[in-house]
């Protein structure tokens, strides 16, 4: 017989259930841009018709590893977010705002 989960949840020890917690944030928080399109609803059609090109270009585009900032700022600005560009270091977090007027100069 199937346990619900949310019985299987309330057996488990608070460290485990923090656990899970924060593993399942982990994952919400970094993903590939294909999961991201279908966790934001879209199909690939959708995005292709929103970005104004064909599907099988957004295929070739959430297989790339390498792409411009440009491509990629248009595609998460396609599914209604805002790309911000943020190094890293031991010390702290630095958005680097070069990048901040890239669409807008496009179109000047």
């Amino acid at each position: 017989m199937a346990k619900k989960f949310s019985d299987l949840r309330a057996q488990m020890k608070p460290e485990a259930r923090q656990s899970a917690e924060d593993a399942a944030q982990t994952m919400l928080a970094e993903m590939p841009l294909n999961e991201l399109r279908q966790a934001r609803g879209l199909s690939q059609k959708m995005l292709a018709e929103l970005l104004h090109v064909q599907q099988p270009s957004i295929a070739k585009m959430e297989r790339r590893t390498d792409m411009y900032l440009s491509t990629l700022r248009s595609h998460i600005e396609a599914m209604g977010g805002e790309l911000e560009i943020v190094a890293r270091f031991p010390d702290g977090s630095v958005k680097i705002s070069n990048f901040a007027d890239l669409g807008n100069s496009a179109a000047v």
